[in-house]
């Protein structure tokens, strides 16, 4: 725990495990820390972006660097960092690298970032190769290497930041051997190229990728146990001396906010060696940057049993998650909405048993359709959930010049082709879906989403004001009860709103200016205030069901009681559907501030509870109609209506046509007042209906007979 004595930290008596540093002392044996004298507490929220795709490559956010290789092959085709420089060479890779670095982050960027008010931080991920290079990056042709001169426009951005008044973290995004085997690692790992097992149906290049992923920055990976075997310390000492290098280089510029060691480790890590690393990483960067932020990425495992006393009275350190909906089955607005302030419970359970907790990527995508999100040429099996919207692709983003860019609008999709599909198709590039109005009248059920195409009409286009709640939602959620965020990603090449800040920010979905108006702080008062339940749905299939009565059961240990196996022992029926629906309904209520979902593998969905609310409430005065009561598109009639409708439609027309024929044809004039049904009304004395039907005057009624009867004698002697 924290030494609380007023003595000086430099009188504080040294414990035998202790190393004094400027403001604390470390204690190596329990990785904790004594006598922090909070010389920079951790009070100012963080509101960032990321700068994503321009020191460590992501085929998703720049696709104009990567159509060149479109078609490619074994030897021809980059994936990642590492490919990109080993299939172009050094030589053309740096000048390709240089182009790109001088036109995704730009001083103007930046500048706005920092005058849109709603920006006080950006997180600049970078390659360990920048600092220590290895492999591709080491080679050099004709004197250049590929990563010449990235840390000069580092030291560029860190100008600009300063001049405009933004803090810089710094993330160790790409380490040796990758982290995780994504190509956001620098180096997508797990890869073989399939194209002889398929040559008897397909003459396409084709490669494998997520089935086989793998990581091998701690070691030799074993898929068989997920486990690592044995240790590569050699590879954590390389990145630890990285960690060195970049608190020494930077650790006076008054930019920097601090370091992140390394992004996204996967949940394989060996949990107790990377908490070995980050308090060794801590040690590091203390001593040469006494100032400085420290932030670990929680191994994608958020659990305070994990995190909870880990470093504990250490000054300055931070737990970073990274929190998306992209990944998500498709589910309504309100799914949504309760999700991203459902994340509430489990940041402050980690507030309370950590410390501080930044969420260091978010988004605002609701589906998997940005193009090669999930690899070049490639997608995780299953993905995308629903079908894209194409647009046409984007303009390279660094102008003319740069190979295989625009994408060839005359081509089909192209190789090497994945285990899953996602590219261009004759100039077009799919993104993420649109939102549409309600259809049903119902917006709980999520069916409009199921059934709605990938690009809404324009007048039935409700995407703007979906977007624009979950947004002031998440970041409630986010910096309401955590130390704030960083939003993947400040752009991207093509126009995907839903991942890039400054476009979200255009279309008004994130608001400029002060981000703790009345909109953001009251965002999840619905949600906060438990408004919504989760019931059973209708006709849902009885395995599923009783899968979810398993789970909470297990989760409440209570399975093996009695009451537990009375419940399992009711057949399959509406009896215990009922008892499901109650099940589910009291476990969602009790835990869902500790991040408990409505979900139950498909067979629950979120509803409103029923409420009665004054018009003149104060409370919901700054609420919309539209948040949780969209106005419904009228689509058309029902069966019913139409037949209804066309018969009317048919009477009406029949009426028209009899009194239009009565007024202009005297041979159906007469006929019709001849005629035994007609012959009361032809003696009516109303004026109206005498005029509409054409009717002469009761005087003259004798003498029209006489001339009809004198024209049909001259038509027939004329015929």
């Amino acid at each position: 725990m924290e030494a609380k004595s007023s003595v000086p930290l430099s009188e504080v008596e040294l414990p035998v495990d202790g190393v004094r540093f400027k403001h604390f002392i470390a204690l190596n044996s329990s990785q904790t820390c004594v006598g922090d004298e909070h010389a920079l507490p951790f009070n100012n929220q963080i509101r960032g972006v990321n700068l994503g795709g321009w020191m460590v490559l992501e085929p998703w956010i720049t696709p104009s660097l990567f159509y060149q290789f479109l078609g490619g092959n074994e030897t021809t085709t980059a994936f990642d960092t590492s490919t990109f420089c080993k299939v172009l060479g050094p030589k053309e890779a740096n000048r390709q690298l240089r182009q790109h670095w001088e036109a995704w982050v730009t001083e103007d960027i930046v500048r706005k970032l920092a005058y849109s008010g709603a920006v006080n931080s950006l997180r600049l991920p970078v390659g360990d190769y920048m600092y220590t290079p290895y492999g591709p990056y080491a080679t050099r042709e004709e004197g250049v290497a590929c990563f010449d001169g990235a840390l000069e426009y580092v030291d560029q951005l860190l100008d600009w930041a300063y001049a405009y008044g933004l803090t810089v973290l710094i993330d160790i995004h790409a380490i040796k051997d990758s982290q995780n085997g994504f190509d956001n690692s620098g180096q997508a790992m797990g890869m073989s190229w399939t194209t002889d097992l398929n040559s008897d149906f397909s003459d396409s290049i084709t490669f494998e990728h997520w089935p086989i992923r793998s990581a091998a920055w701690m070691g030799e990976f074993d898929p068989d146990t997920a486990s690592y075997p044995e240790i590569n310390y050699e590879n954590i000492e390389h990145a630890l001396d990285v960690v060195s290098k970049i608190a020494k280089m930077y650790g006076n510029h008054r930019a920097v906010l601090g370091l992140e060691p390394v992004n996204e480790p996967w949940q394989f890590t060996p949990i107790e060696e990377l908490k070995n690393f980050y308090w060794e990483g801590y040690l590091r960067v203390k001593k040469h940057a006494p100032y400085w932020k420290y932030i670990m990425h929680d191994s994608f495992r958020l659990d305070p049993n994990i995190w909870g006393g880990f470093m504990d009275g250490c000054p300055e350190r931070a737990l970073d998650t990274h929190i998306y909906q992209a990944w998500r089955d498709p589910d309504s607005r309100i799914g949504f909405y309760n999700d991203a302030c459902g994340t509430k419970g489990i940041l402050a359970e980690i507030e309370r048993t950590f410390g501080p907790v930044i969420v260091g990527e978010w988004s605002l995508a609701t589906d998997n359709c940005a193009m090669w999100l999930n690899g070049f040429n490639d997608n995780l099996p299953g993905f995308p959930r629903l079908p894209c919207k194409y647009i046409k692709c984007s303009a390279p983003y660094m102008g003319d010049g740069q190979p295989g860019a625009p994408v060839d609008p005359t081509k089909p999709m192209q190789g090497p082709f994945g285990t899953g599909m996602s590219g261009p198709i004759f100039g077009l590039c799919p993104v993420g879906r649109d939102w549409l109005k309600e259809s049903s009248g119902d917006p709980q059920t999520g069916h409009d989403w199921v059934r709605a195409p990938p690009e809404a009409p324009r007048h039935l286009d409700d995407t703007d004001n979906v977007m624009r709640h979950l947004a002031e939602k998440k970041i409630n959620a986010f910096s309401g009860v955590g130390h704030g965020f960083y939003f993947w990603n400040f752009r991207t090449d093509m126009d995907e709103p839903y991942w890039s800040y400054m476009l979200a920010l255009e279309r008004g979905w994130i608001p400029n200016g002060n981000l703790g108006d009345d909109r953001i702080t009251n965002a999840c008062y619905h949600e906060d205030r438990g408004d919504f339940k989760c019931i059973l749905k209708k006709e849902v299939n009885p395995d599923g069901v009783r899968g979810a009565v398993k789970f909470i059961l297990d989760a409440e240990n209570r399975t093996n009681s009695d009451e537990g196996q009375e419940i399992l022992s009711t057949p399959d029926g509406d009896d215990f559907d009922d008892i499901a629906d109650g099940l589910i309904q009291q476990y969602f209520a009790e835990y869902r501030s500790t991040g408990a979902t409505c979900d139950f593998g498909g067979i629950a969905m979120l509803v409103e509870e029923n409420r009665t609310i004054d018009s003149n409430d104060k409370e919901y005065s700054w609420l919309d109609d539209d948040e949780y009561f969209p106005s419904v598109v009228y689509r058309g009639p029902s069966t019913v209506e139409l037949i209804l409708i066309i018969i009317l439609a048919s009477i009406f027309g029949s009426l028209i046509g009899f009194i239009v024929a009565m007024r202009t044809s005297k041979h159906f004039n007469r006929r019709v007042r001849e005629s035994s049904w007609f012959k009361p009304l032809s003696k009516s004395n109303s004026k109206v209906l005498r005029s509409s039907l054409g009717l002469p005057e009761l005087a003259n009624y004798d003498e029209l007979e006489q001339l009809v009867d004198d024209d049909e004698r001259n038509s027939n002697k004329i015929s």
